[in-house]
This record gives C-alpha cells, structure tokens and sequence, in this order.
C-alpha cells in the first residue's frame, strides 16, 4: 500500500510529489493535475474573471490547445466549439465547461482539459463614504477579501458611520445589477446577532462598496 508523507514539504514540492504518486498508480498527467490540491499556482477558490488571459490546453490535442482572453462576454473563442463561457468559474468548473462544448459538438470523445491563467486582468473594488481612506483597492489573487477586510484596508469605520448597512453594488457579467447590504458593525464587535454566512460576502473584480452616514 502506497503512503505519501507530506510533513515539512515546501508548497510547490509537495504539488510535484501528489502528481508524480497519482501517474504512479495509473493517473494521466492532465488528471493528476486535475487531482491535486491546486491548479498550477492557482488556488481551487480562484474565479476567472473579464480579460484574464488563458492557456487553455486539451491533452494529445496540440491543435486545439490555445492561449485566449476572456472577452466581455465572459467567454474564450475555442478551436471548432467557439465561444464557450467561463466568467465567474472556478478552474475546474471551466475545464468541465470546455469538455463538454468538445463532446457535445461531437469533436472529442473523451477530452481531458487544463486551463492556466497566463495574465491575470486587473482586480479591483472601491470603497467610499464614511471609512478613513476610501479609493480604490487591488483584490488578492490567492485569497478572498470581505467587506470587513476591505473596510479594515481602509482604515476602518469612521466615528459617523453606519456600519450595520454597508451595501454592496455588484454588477454581473449579464449585465445585472445586484445590491448586498452587510452589517460590518456587528462583526467587528462580536455580536451574536452577526452572521457570518450572510456578512462575510466575497468581494469581486468591480464591486462597488459604499458606507452610508449614521443619522445622529
């Protein structure tokens, strides 16, 4: 029985060892990479967004394989499938979407997909109203940020804030308008009313967050 000891091994030694292991017992080297704990460099909670630039590659499919920009669409423009669309979606998820586009329109059987992200499109939110530094903020790539995390990035609540009603204006890829209103104050003060599957919204690329003025 084969056992893999990961104690003490760099990040990236340890991706190589799950991916060497995995084509030991008979894994492809697409599905190992499909298997192991991420992407490339990429983590599993990482969502394409608008212009990031992808190396889309199909195994033992050398003609089909690509480097494209998600467009404003939010799709890439494929080899014999066209347009297939990925905004929004986790690597896997993508990966998933373009082997189905290959196996509906009958070109592959059994396509085994990988997507890379070679340029990644420029990610930012605003925040404005009643926090100290209000502007416009880089979202990391290898990690989410939260309303209160951005409000912390910008230096925190003022003394005439409504922290209990911070909204969030969202706009998706179809073009709709969304609105989140988050209660930051509770979460900063620990409260028991906070709820922190509702508060700790992910921001995303474009979000517009704005912090009302407390009525006195």
């Amino acid at each position: 029985m084969y056992r893999l000891s990961t104690a003490r091994i760099p990040h990236r030694a340890l991706l190589l060892l799950v991916i060497s292991f995995l084509k030991l017992v008979g894994v492809s080297t697409v599905e190992a990479q499909r298997l192991s704990p991420t992407t490339g460099s990429l983590p599993l909670s990482y969502q394409i967004a608008l212009t990031d630039r992808l190396r889309v590659g199909v195994y033992q499919e050398d003609d089909l394989s690509i480097i494209a920009r998600v467009d404003s669409q939010g799709c890439v423009n494929l080899p014999l499938v066209g347009e297939v669309k990925v905004v929004g979606m986790k690597i896997g998820d993508a990966q998933k979407a373009i082997e189905t586009a290959y196996i509906e329109g009958r070109y592959l059987r059994k396509p085994q997909v990988t997507i890379n992200v070679e340029e990644y499109a420029p990610r930012e939110v605003s925040i404005h109203g009643q926090v100290r530094t209000p502007g416009r903020y880089s979202l990391p790539i290898e990690a989410t940020m939260t309303v209160l995390d951005l409000v912390t990035k910008a230096g925190g609540l003022t003394d005439t804030a409504k922290g209990t009603e911070i909204s969030v204006i969202r706009v998706t890829a179809e073009g709709k308008r969304e609105k989140y209103v988050i209660d930051v104050d509770s979460l900063i003060k620990g409260r028991d009313k906070a709820d922190l599957a509702k508060n700790a919204l992910p921001l995303l690329p474009g979000d517009i967050v704005h912090v009302p003025e407390r009525v006195i």
